[in-house]
């Protein structure tokens, strides 16, 4: 393993990507951002992992049912509590890893003002890798998870997109188009996406961005502001259901399973 390095710059000829600790904080193409800056109104973030829960767990008390017992979890589980740490990197690529051991607590930083647990955990290991690659200014971002084959989990990439602040955007995914106004209606809900392995951002001030996934199969768009969009890929939309978590709504860890999502201006 290598020590953490805060930043990481990738960069070929017309496109460059920064990297924060395993965090995508930057992905500019011919001198055009298209992510979200940190410190700007909308979210906190840039980009951040759902696992292994997606949506939040309190209607159920934190708790999540599995066959090696109830864990404790809470909204969008508990992977973004756990700190990356650096493979590899070279001027294309740069690969993160997660780990962790079952049963191990882990401290909530919702606690206690938006949580009554103190402490979060899951009753299973695994390891959660991060891979970012750019090759001929498309992004792929692959994530490997580890574990126990019958883990159930949930996936959700959060990645926050940079918008004019004009309100103006749209989206478009199967020849449906879906606007901003639309996607603030849905609110914390968010607005899904369904059986859809690519959508397209359409911008007003600089080209299109075209997200495709491979493994998640939905999407989830949410912003309560117009400078910024989150263009979610989830394995399962958690609107639907009623907070009681079990394998009955998650998917079942085939040992070793592989998901990605490519970002590209069209």
């Amino acid at each position: 393993m290598k020590k953490m390095i805060s930043k990481i710059l990738l960069k070929n000829t017309n496109s460059r990507v920064t990297i924060d600790k395993g965090e995508l904080v930057s992905f500019q193409i011919e001198n055009q951002e298209y992510i979200h800056q940190k410190g700007n109104k909308g979210w906190p973030n840039s980009d951040d992992e759902m696992f292994p829960i997606i949506g939040p767990t309190s209607k159920n008390n934190f708790k999540v049912h599995t066959k090696n017992g109830d864990a404790i979890q809470d909204q969008h589980g508990f992977l973004r509590e756990l700190d990356y740490t650096l493979i590899s990197t070279d001027e294309n690529s740069a690969n993160f890893i997660k780990k962790y051991k079952k049963d191990a607590l882990v401290k909530n930083r919702k606690f206690s003002k938006k949580s009554t647990e103190e402490y979060l955990f899951w009753p299973f290991d695994f390891t959660f890798e991060k891979k970012f690659t750019l090759k001929n200014d498309v992004l792929k971002i692959e994530f490997i998870i580890d574990s126990e084959k019958g883990m159930p989990f949930m996936l959700g990439y959060h990645p926050a997109f940079l918008l004019s602040d004009s309100g103006k955007e749209t989206l478009v995914s199967k020849d449906k188009k879906i606007t901003l106004d639309a996607i603030y209606k849905a609110g914390s809900n968010a607005f899904p996406v369904l059986n859809s392995d690519k959508i397209r951002l359409q911008h007003i001030d600089k080209k299109d961005l075209e997200i495709s996934t491979k493994g998640f199969d939905n999407f989830m768009l949410w912003t309560e502001v117009n400078n910024m969009l989150c263009i979610e890929p989830i394995t399962q939309y958690t609107s639907y259901t009623d907070q009681n978590f079990s394998e009955k709504n998650m998917r079942l860890s085939k040992e070793k399973n592989n998901f990605s999502i490519t970002i590209k201006t069209v």
